[in-house]
Formats: structure tokens, sequence, C-alpha cells
């Protein structure tokens, strides 16, 4: 009898975290605007918890459609913080110190944090959540990175 409580408690468990973890989940979609309503055409959003990340690739027209694994849709019910990363365009130099291709942003940098973001999200059933960002605060700088001095003239 404790065998059959033992295996019914495990089968049990076993349910909770195949539904509660596996792929796909609950609808959430959006469009990703700048405060002047063009849409941003590049990067990723990103929905996190402590235990799970969840990615939506961002279209050429803003959208985005959320995924636990980049291919199925959908993720699983819950409390989200939102960030928004490779948003950025490369201005087609390298930098002489590390020959990295140097990239424009073309979000404020609190985006690309989503404990900076000020973005949250629940979802608790299908889900629309437009996402208004605003553009770089600082200027742009040679490397790319607002804070940081230009790279060095040759």
């Amino acid at each position: 009898m404790t065998r059959l409580f033992f295996s019914l408690f495990v089968v049990s468990l076993l349910c909770i975290f195949a539904t509660g973890c596996g792929g796909g989940g609950t609808s959430v979609k959006g469009k990703v605007t700048f405060d002047d309503g063009t849409p941003l055409t590049v990067g990723t959003v990103i929905f996190e918890t402590e235990m799970l990340e969840m990615i939506g690739m961002i279209q050429k027209d803003g959208t985005y459609r959320m995924s636990t694994d980049g291919k199925t849709p959908g993720i699983p019910k819950g409390e989200y913080k939102v960030a928004i990363v490779g948003a950025g365009e490369s201005i087609g130099e390298y930098d002489p110190v590390t020959f990295n291709l140097i990239v424009r942003p073309l979000i404020d940098g609190k985006f690309r944090d989503s404990s900076l973001s000020g973005l949250t999200c629940k979802v608790d059933g299908a889900t629309t959540f437009n996402i208004t960002v605003t553009r770089p605060t600082e200027e742009f700088t040679k490397r790319g990175i607002p804070g940081l001095p230009p790279a060095p003239q040759r």
C-alpha cells in the first residue's frame, strides 16, 4: 500500500513538472515602438523570472511573439520582468582595439536590463503586451557604446 502511494506521488510530481515547465503555453505577442510611434525593427524581447527566460524575435514591423524555445509559441503563466537586447545597427566599421564590428544602439540602455527597464508583464491568459521604448539618451560614440570615449584615431 505504501508503495502504491509513493508511486502515485512520483507520477503526480512528474505531471506537475511536465505541464509547468514544458514548451508552449499561453500566447503572448505585441509590438515594440518608439515613443513617436515608429516600430523598432530589430532585436529580441526577453521575458524573465528567477528560473525561466523566454524570447521573442522582433520582426521588421516591430511585432514579436514569445516562445520558450525559440520555435514553439507560448510561455507559462506568471509575472515577468522584460528586457530588449540586440537592438542595434552596424555602422560598417570595426573597433581598432577589439576588432569587433561597431554597433550603434537604437534604444536607451536601460531597456537591455530587465531590472532597470521598468517593464513587467503578468501573463494569465492570452496576452498582448505592447512596449514603448526611447532612443539612447547619450550621444553615440565612435565605439557605439554611450558614455565611452571615442575610439583612437589612426
